[in-house]
């Protein structure tokens, strides 16, 4: 008799049982497993092909991880959740749908589906989003845009994404960020500049830029950095200076730089000995 019964029956006698609890047996009792009605799912016939687990890999829950699970497992069903009303599910669709089906989505409302779709645009098309609300969206065109575009961030209101811009902006443009207000920004600016047009940066009210500054300097341009009132500054300085500049730092108020400007003294005198 079993053998003449429905493979459906099989499938329906599991949903039941899997429906029963709605708690996970190893759940702590603050953590609970998020478990819906497969009945109603329309994608319950994967239950039987072992494609989905209730509780665990669920298109239909509430939860951003058996979402993904279940998109991660059926991505051709990724395209049909694109505009779905959750959030969640549409933000998690986007980055398994195809990337024809998400090039031709609208500009979705929720910021989290947006920085998806800026994840996975091709960059020749991240324009529409140099100016998103969201400083995330901003930001992931920031890290993707081709370099050359990046010039449209360098005014954004948020150091962050004008930080993102930094790292890499190319160095013809790179100067134009040397006074930005943000004292991270412009310590990238300073890591980034060519040594040639550190001097730009030489009086920065921040003594970690011009510590950056001068440590990078040319020789000839740390020269302008040995008198700066920070120590570490004129001991970045003293490391690059010519020689003959240095010799005034010999009295140096602080034993650190006293002490650098001795071992250069030294080790050239040494040199020339032998």
């Amino acid at each position: 008799m079993v053998a003449h019964l429905h493979a459906g029956f099989f499938a329906e006698q599991q949903l039941k049982v899997f429906n029963m609890s709605e708690r996970h047996p190893g759940a702590s009792p603050l953590a609970e497993v998020v478990r819906v009605d497969c009945l109603v799912c329309p994608h319950r016939a994967l239950l039987a092909e072992g494609k989905c687990v209730p509780g665990d890999i669920c298109l239909i829950a509430q939860s951003g991880r058996q979402i993904d699970r279940f998109l991660r497992r059926n991505p051709q069903v990724a395209q049909d959740c694109l505009n779905d009303g959750f959030w969640e599910r549409r933000a998690i669709a986007a980055r398994y749908a195809p990337l024809e089906a998400v090039r031709k989505l609208p500009r979705d409302a929720d910021e989290v589906v947006r920085r998806v779709v800026a994840s996975r645009l091709p960059i020749d098309e991240l324009d529409g989003y140099l100016h998103d609300s969201d400083r995330e969206v901003r930001m992931t065109v920031a890290e993707r845009i081709a370099p050359e575009r990046l010039s449209a961030l360098i005014g954004d209101e948020d150091y962050l994404v004008r930080l993102q811009a930094a790292k890499r902006l190319p160095h013809g443009q790179l100067r134009r960020m040397a006074g930005d207000p943000d004292r991270e920004v412009r310590k990238e600016v300073a890591r980034r500049l060519p040594p040639f047009a550190l001097s730009l940066m030489a009086k920065d009210d921040d003594a970690e830029v011009r510590r950056i500054v001068a440590s990078r300097m040319l020789p000839d341009d740390a020269v302008q950095m040995l008198a700066d009132d920070d120590w570490l500054v004129r001991l970045e300085a003293v490391q690059r200076a010519p020689l003959e500049t240095i010799a005034e730092l010999v009295d140096d108020a602080e034993p650190d730089v006293r002490g650098a400007v001795r071992e250069r003294l030294n080790d050239f005198l040494l040199g020339e000995s032998q």
